[in-house]
């Protein structure tokens, strides 16, 4: 064990004398004559034990050991005042300075010497106790990222899974394209901004994320539509639709089963409830439940919004597609009837982040064989919004008749 660093601090050279030579056989020991002088080379000596006189002029013992202790290496320094009082308050006082101990004069030399090794000892266990310490901080760190790496590889394996899986159930309908590409990307979107404007809600910070990779699922349950409904051209019949709307449950049961029929608390849990709800209105009249306003679930009503927007602005068999400007009209108006319109009003305020999404994926589908310009552009258009925001709440536009809806 290496030598302790010892330093004596005391206005009186004979005092310092003694010490000096008692201890400079075992220790290694500085000597200073004030306060001053000894806060000077604190750092630079860096003892381990700093034995300190009380009745000093200039700075005297007390002040001089609070500023020792509130140096860079306090934490580290044990410090001893010696003073020819004794008294209980005089020690209290010198504890509440942040001394570790407290010797009397004129004292016994075996005394000082046991308190000496004493201190250093739990100096040494107090090094232990620090290197033990950022050894485990070392690990936890360590442990924390390769918990983190391994966590971001289930995601990414589960995400192309449900990206697998919901291509699948796409691809037995050509005219989709990309849809559950763009329409996770609306999703997310519209989920940020809700998350943004809603803090009380109590969402959680991985809303957004949640809502990106369930998203993909909402109409897994089509794998269970006959592909004479699931793709036929024209209208369906009151018949065919009633097949139609199944798809949800189906999705719901199927991505329950997947779950074990333990939803609560797993990530299905998301995208089950996205998968049934996603049909619902904020009016009551959806489809599978009848379930209206809040009674649905937030993630269905987010996903409701991007769905319709990309059905709207995407070419089907059956309907052309619209302009995202007139698509984002109909939605608007649907506020209150068909939509949330909490879920609108955060439409209407990422509008800007949701239109340079649509040209992004809409020009890169369309430009894989086209020139520079059509994949450059991105067409230009007033906003569906006029004078957003509103002055006041008040100014929110209420849902009007439509001569016809949009076929979605």
């Amino acid at each position: 064990m290496p030598k302790g660093s010892i330093m004596v601090v005391d206005d009186c050279e004979i005092n310092r004398d003694i010490l000096m030579e008692l201890l400079s056989g075992d220790f290694e020991v500085t000597a200073f004559a004030g306060g001053e002088e000894c806060l000077q080379h604190l750092v630079a000596v860096a003892p381990d034990i700093v034995l300190l006189d009380i009745m000093m002029p200039g700075i005297d013992g007390y002040e001089t050991c609070r500023r020792i202790k509130k140096s860079p290496i306090g934490e580290f320094t044990q410090v001893v005042l010696v003073s020819g009082k004794g008294s209980s308050a005089e020690r209290l006082a010198g504890y509440e300075a942040g001394a570790d101990d407290y010797i009397v004069k004129p004292f016994s030399h075996d005394e000082l010497l046991a308190k000496i090794r004493v201190l250093l000892h739990l100096r040494h266990l107090m090094e232990k106790l620090w290197d033990a310490n950022a050894r485990i901080q070392e690990f936890n760190e360590k442990l924390e990222k390769l918990v983190a790496d391994r966590t971001q590889e289930v995601l990414e394996t589960q995400d192309i899974t449900i990206t697998a899986l919901a291509r699948l159930a796409d691809s037995r309908d050509p005219e989709t394209g990309d849809h559950i590409t763009r329409m996770r990307h609306y999703s997310r979107i519209l989920a940020a901004e809700i998350t943004a404007v809603l803090p009380r809600a109590g969402l959680g910070s991985k809303f957004a994320d949640e809502i990106y990779r369930a998203a993909p699922l909402h109409d897994i349950g089509k794998v269970g539509i006959p592909d004479s409904i699931l793709l036929k051209p024209g209208k369906l019949t009151v018949q065919e639709f009633e097949v139609m709307k199944r798809h949800t449950i189906i999705g719901y049961e199927t991505l329950r089963e997947a779950a074990g029929g333990k939803l609560e608390g797993c990530f299905l849990n998301t995208a089950a409830e996205i998968a049934r709800h996603h049909h619902e209105r904020w009016d009551g009249r959806g489809y599978p439940d009848g379930l209206k306003g809040e009674a649905i679930p937030l993630s269905a009503r987010i996903v409701a919004v991007a769905d319709v927007f990309d059905a709207l602005t995407s070419k089907r068999v059956y309907k052309d597609a619209i302009p995202p400007e007139d698509a984002a009209r109909f939605i608007e108006r649907e506020a209150g009837r068909h939509f949330d319109p909490l879920a609108v009003e955060a439409f209407r305020r990422c509008w800007d982040e949701q239109l340079a999404c649509y040209h992004r994926h809409h020009i890169g589908e369309a430009a894989a064989g086209a020139g520079p310009e059509l994949r450059t552009a991105e067409p230009a258009g007033p906003s569906p919004f006029p004078g957003y925001p509103p002055a006041d709440q008040g100014d929110w536009p209420q849902p009007v008749p439509l001569v016809s809806a949009p076929s979605i």
